[in-house]
């Protein structure tokens, strides 16, 4: 790998005789991770094939031995597990000692949804989780990412960081996981090598401290910001840490860490924060630290503005049509939108509400189905839902070959199965809806997300599984 020598100029400054090790680390593989789905793991007790070795700092995180072919793995789409690199899990490990009880939280840049993953295994029952993301596609695979991970309290946005100022005070918790120089990545991504330069990392850190201004406001006195980047350089981190505790008032926070994971504090104990060198720990490199709001003074978005009490009411008065759905109805507010019909948490959907009106919203929720004249289609949302109720519906389970077709959004043949709705399942786990209509089954599976290589590979992807013969990674 040919390095910047700026690069490693600036490195050095940091490490002094581990610079070496560091860099020579670099030319080696990349670690593979995935994080599992604790929510779909708790109702359904996979394990591992292989032995799999702990992510430390995370109770989701797990170390594989090699990389498989994911794309070819169903329980990839069926939100099982995202395949995370380790380090960034560290955002659960910093969110559990910060908060204990439900909270309002951001995701700024959230996408493609890691991080996202990561908070809503860490933060408390009863959380809301918005998270956003400005680039439109990059959106759409955020909201792929959470609608597959199946839990009802989010909400993905599409706007920006100055965007959220009008709500001040809302959120009690946000992530800025800001967009960088991309360090952290050069060993996974050769082109994060060849975009580097000096110019890059001082535009990074201008527009870092531009987002930080921006998003402050909408963050609760007293609450939490966790900042993030994946680079190593003061410029990005430290230096932008210091601008915020002297443009902001922000305090400082330090969160504690088990001596025995090898995270690096930073070099500056007055700017806070945790290094990842991929010399120490087995994972890329990244940088975390912890911003308090002082408490000076409440503010607090009004709920129930004169603005919100002369809209209409966007909820359905009764929910029996759509009662046999979701488990626990009464949990949830019916939002019908044209003809599709949505499920909303009520301890949050006063903000949910408000949000809409004022944000560009790309899901929300759980999104039931669509209404086609006489007909109800049901959402691939629905399925995904950790709220699905499976009962509802007659259930297939499906074989591999089968599984990969439907993926590929092409005909199934399901002869022996009643006609009309079925869920069909891979290992218990559901997979998606088609439409029996006796000879074939319409496939129901979101174009968008359709697996498009024709290539099946020889072996296929054996991760998780059901039988004896499994070892479990506990």
């Amino acid at each position: 790998m040919n390095l910047p020598a700026d690069f490693i100029h600036s490195v050095r400054g940091q490490l002094g005789e581990e610079t070496e090790p560091f860099l020579s680390v670099l030319a080696e593989d990349t670690p593979v991770s995935i994080h599992l789905n604790p929510f779909k793991r708790e109702r359904n007790l996979l394990a591992f094939i292989q032995l799999a070795e702990r992510v430390p700092w995370s109770e989701q995180g797990y170390y594989l031995a090699e990389r498989p072919s994911f794309t070819f793995d169903p329980l990839f789409h069926t939100g099982y597990y995202y395949v995370q690199e380790a380090s960034s899990m560290f955002i659960e490990h910093v969110v559990k000692k910060l908060v204990s009880a439900p909270v309002t939280c951001l995701d700024l840049c959230a996408a493609p949804g890691g991080k996202s993953v990561g908070l809503l295994s860490a933060l408390p029952a009863g959380s809301l989780l918005v998270s956003n993301e400005v680039v439109r596609q990059r959106a759409n695979v955020l909201s792929e990412t959470l609608i597959k991970f199946g839990h009802p309290n989010t909400m993905v946005t599409q706007n920006s960081a100055k965007d959220f100022a009008a709500f001040p005070g809302l959120f009690d918790l946000i992530l800025v996981d800001a967009p960088c120089s991309g360090e952290g990545m050069f060993r996974k991504d050769e082109a994060a090598v060849q975009e580097w330069s000096p110019q890059n990392v001082k535009m990074c850190a201008a527009r870092q401290k531009e987002i930080l201004g921006d998003v402050w406001p909408a963050l609760k006195p007293g609450g939490w910001m966790v900042y993030s980047t994946c680079t190593y350089n003061s410029e990005e981190n430290e230096e932008n840490m210091r601008w915020a505790a002297n443009n902001l008032d922000a305090i400082i926070t330090k969160v504690e860490v088990d001596a025995a994971w090898n995270i690096a504090p930073s070099y500056d104990e007055k700017a806070g924060g945790h290094h990842f060198y991929p010399h120490k720990v087995k994972g890329e490199g990244l940088f975390v630290a912890v911003l308090q709001k002082p408490e000076v003074k409440l503010y607090e978005v009004n709920l129930h503005s004169k603005k919100n009490k002369k809209q209409p009411t966007l909820f359905i008065k009764d929910p029996a049509d759509y009662a046999a759905l979701i488990t626990n109805l009464e949990l949830y507010h019916l939002m019908e939108s044209g003809d599709r019909i949505t499920a909303l948490p009520k301890i949050h959907a006063e903000t949910i509400v408000l949000l809409m009106q004022n944000l560009k919203c790309i899901s929300v929720g759980i999104e039931l189905g669509e209404k086609r004249g006489k007909d109800f289609i049901p959402a691939h949302a629905l399925a995904m839902s950790n709220a699905l109720n499976r009962k509802r519906f007659f259930t297939h389970e499906v074989t591999y070959e089968q599984a990969i077709a439907y993926l590929r959004r092409e005909a199934i043949s399901l002869p022996c199965t009643p006609r009309g709705m079925v869920l069909l399942t891979w290992q218990n786990e559901p997979l998606g809806f088609v439409k029996n209509i006796g000879n074939r089954a319409n496939n129901l599976y979101p174009n968008e997300w359709r697996i498009r290589s024709g290539y099946l590979p020889e072996k296929k992807p054996e991760i998780l599984a059901q039988g004896q013969s499994v070892h479990s990674a506990e």
